[in-house]
């Protein structure tokens, strides 16, 4: 099983980069990203995607984004929640990062290799929600066939519920 780490610098290798030296994967036709799913007894969150973001507007998914900088996942996971949700960290009760899985979709042409992550807190939160997302919601696992949502996001929340068992 090749590492987050080893991915990162297969599919990051001679990338440009952001001032900041953040991996810029406009264009790019592989990316790594995670995909958080936010669990609280028995509820997922999902959140609406805007018509500000590249890809997916109007779906519903969990809180993802690029792993665009060698780091721990898990740091990815907490600083995308603080960033697209406003939720104090100190309610998170564990994370747990998953085995990644490929998306390919031709529609938007990339590859994904998703990273899914439970993110199970002690609470249920306030919600502060960025430019990102229009709305948001507490479901129950199951009533996620009644939203339009992004490709396999189902997959991810699957994985990620795994953990929980």
């Amino acid at each position: 099983m090749i590492s987050p780490q080893q991915m990162f610098e297969q599919l990051t290798n001679g990338l440009p980069t952001f001032d900041d030296g953040r991996i810029n994967f406009t264009g790019v036709q592989k990316a790594p990203v995670l995909n958080a799913i936010v669990y609280h007894d028995g509820w997922i969150l999902i959140v609406k995607r805007s018509d500000k973001v590249g890809a997916y507007q109007g779906l519903w998914n969990g809180i993802s984004g690029f792993i665009d900088e060698p780091k721990p996942i898990e740091d990815f996971a907490k600083q995308e929640i603080n960033e697209e949700l406003g939720v104090d960290l100190a309610i998170i009760k564990r994370i747990v990062v998953g085995e990644p899985y490929e998306v390919d979709d031709r529609s938007i042409d990339r590859l994904w290799f998703v990273y899914p992550v439970l993110v199970e807190l002690h609470k249920l939160p306030d919600i502060v929600l960025d430019w990102e997302h229009t709305d948001f919601a507490w479901i129950t696992p199951k009533a996620l066939e009644e939203f339009a949502y992004v490709k396999d996001f189902d997959k991810s929340m699957h994985k990620a519920l795994a953990y929980l068992e």
